[in-house]
């Protein structure tokens, strides 16, 4: 007879969204178990390899559970976050995955338990009550569905969507009006299984064998338009490693999207067809580049059943290879509101989106900016533009996810937290990245506890005092305005969340608040948490709004080279929008040569200015 357990809250799936959510109801008092089929947490963080994270890079919107995940990456890895240049944080998957499993150790009332997946939901009329898995059940008050497919809205019956929704049914602007060659290909995104390769310098790489049946003319012209180098550096990590998410010619893979859903048998036939993709892309790298570039050596764990045991091929075991794929879309749940394109696009003359706001007032209970992202090979898909100029760079228009798209439009006792919310195929390119969906997770935690020890439904629970709750965690408080210029490190901040929150008409098109003097002191002050930050000196130069570079005076090694000044803070944006052009200036920053970007922590006069 299977073990049988009862917990307040169950979290199944140890994904970004998972983990977050299992760590947040832990830690509000909840009595909680922790489901996970792999032996490490944190999902695209981690497991999925995706460990340089897009969206919520601005020092605003480091708040919550993200915010404190990258302290923790900042202290944990010497060489800095400064490595790639598609994100300003690139770290190496095992610290992420060491961070998580010892927050959730450091919690008596958690229980992680791994190597399971779901086979059963337990549902009585319309009120789910736990979930069985193959050596044990679970029943629980509050299950939180964080599977990377959202396949306890499968097990359970509960009424998700799947793939494309045309125009007439939101309005959305990027919709398409009818089916067509793309959305009939591509059902939903194409997920991407991660590999890291590794440079061996002088030494000669083990080779890379090409899998069965590889094409690689499929690969040609991957780097065509970067160079090997920039290429290589799109994903570089610490150690001379390389993460490889490519989408240009690379390792996305979307044939037979749907075999995911629909049987066990086809879904392992589907990961391990992607895994073979992400191998040929490997091998075709070595052969061009070559030895010098091999598969990475003992990164991720061995994990003999990934695949599952309907496999056609064994699978080449390697501890180059993320766990299992990055998944951009999964089932996603019919809830009491859903997140559409127009909700994620800026306000008419405005650098943000409108707040969610129902009978209830301000629904939000999440922070995303990422820009719109969808990923169809072979496809060019446009979207409205959602991206706005800050900091010296281009960023993403913050908008907030609404707590009601969390929870099923008619089911009790269901929370969702990943990729499985209610949101449009549409608007979901925006709000699968990592910190959105950690701080989707760190919510659903918040509500569950909250649920327990007030004895009411999700759908019950009042927002406002949800979103009191967020504010107000005691280790890591996480905001719900997107406002650039205020972060928790500011006195006026939460003032500023309540004023809006109980305000949602005066909430600026802008993104500002109105900062105090103090509050603006606090704003400004340095904060070098790098021990790599350092001074460098030249001349400003404004290329255009929101571009400047600064050609090096000092450290004299640099002399005379231009890079680009970009910053997360926003007193030193503003700093820099009205530096005058062509004159001296000293900054303390940090390079990222993949990049080619000075990121400035501080500015200071000179003696010319």
């Amino acid at each position: 007879m299977n073990s049988q357990f009862h917990t307040d809250v169950l979290v199944v799936g140890g994904g970004t969204g998972g983990t977050a959510a299992a760590i947040q109801a832990a830690r509000s008092g909840a009595k909680t178990i922790l489901v996970s089929e792999f032996p490490w947490l944190g999902g695209m963080l981690t497991s999925a390899g995706v460990s340089v994270p897009d969206g919520n890079e601005l020092v605003a919107w480091q708040t919550g559970l993200w915010g404190a995940f990258l302290r923790e990456l900042q202290q944990c890895q010497p060489e800095g976050l400064d490595h790639s240049w598609v994100s300003f944080f690139s770290f190496d998957p095992r610290i992420g995955a060491q961070i998580f499993a010892r927050w959730v150790r450091e919690l008596p009332n958690l229980t992680w338990l791994v190597g399971q997946v779901p086979q059963a939901v337990l549902r009585q009329g319309d009120r789910i009550f736990g979930v069985e898995f193959a050596e044990f059940t679970v029943t629980a008050e509050i299950t939180i569905d964080a599977t990377e497919l959202g396949d306890l809205l499968a097990l359970a019956e509960i009424p998700y969507r799947w793939g494309w929704e045309w125009r007439s049914q939101w309005g959305e602007p990027s919709a398409p009006i009818a089916p067509n060659e793309l959305t009939t290909k591509y059902p939903v995104q194409a997920p991407t299984w991660v590999g890291l390769m590794q440079d061996f310098g002088d030494a000669i790489a083990p080779v890379i064998p090409p899998p069965p049946s590889y094409s690689p003319e499929i690969f040609a012209g991957a780097w065509e338009s970067y160079g090997a180098a920039q290429f290589l550096d799109y994903g570089r990590l610490p150690g001379n490693l390389f993460m490889l998410n490519w989408p240009i010619c690379g390792n996305d893979y979307g044939e037979g999207l749907d075999r995911l859903v629909t049987s066990t048998t086809a879904r392992s036939e589907f990961l391990q067809e992607s895994l073979w993709h992400t191998q040929g892309f490997l091998h075709y790298i070595q052969t061009q580049l070559g030895r010098r570039y091999g598969l990475a050596e003992g990164v991720f764990p061995s994990y003999s059943n990934r695949i599952g045991a309907h496999s056609r091929a064994p699978l080449h075991h390697s501890g180059g290879y993320a766990l299992h794929p990055y998944y951009r879309e999964s089932r996603r749940v019919v809830g009491m509101a859903t997140v559409r394109e127009q909700d994620i696009l800026p306000l008419a003359e405005g650098r943000v989106a409108a707040l969610p706001v129902d009978s209830t007032g301000i629904n939000a209970i999440a922070i995303g900016n990422y820009a719109n992202d969808h990923h169809y090979p072979g496809f060019d898909f446009p979207l409205q533009p959602k991206s706005t100029r800050w900091g010296g760079r281009w960023t993403g228009t913050p908008f907030t996810i609404p707590y009601h798209c969390l929870i099923p439009a008619a089911i009790d006792g269901f929370l969702a937290c990943e990729k499985n919310i209610s949101v449009s195929h549409i608007a979901n390119g925006a709000t699968r990245l990592q910190p959105v969906v950690m701080n989707l997770g760190q919510a659903a935690g918040m509500a569950a506890a909250m649920c327990i020890s007030r004895g009411c439904q999700p759908r019950e629970l009042p927002v406002r005092d949800l979103q009191e709750a967020l504010l107000q965690e005691p280790r890591c408080p996480a905001a719900i305005v997107p406002l650039f210029n205020s972060s928790p490190a500011s006195p006026d901040w939460l003032e500023w969340q309540r004023y809006y929150l109980d305000r949602p008409e005066e909430y600026p098109a802008s993104g500002n608040c109105p900062l105090s003097l103090a509050s603006r002191g606090a704003e400004g002050q340095r904060r070098i948490q790098d021990p790599r930050t350092t001074s460098y000196s030249g001349i400003f130069h404004r290329r255009d709004v929101q571009d400047y570079t600064l050609t090096i005076s000092t450290p004299e090694e640099l002399q005379g080279q231009d890079w680009t000044l970009v910053t997360l803070r926003s007193p030193i944006d503003e700093k820099l929008q009205i530096y005058p052009d062509n004159q001296p200036i000293l900054v303390y920053g940090r390079l990222n040569h993949a990049g080619r970007w000075l990121l400035v922590e501080e500015i200071e006069p000179t003696v010319n200015h």
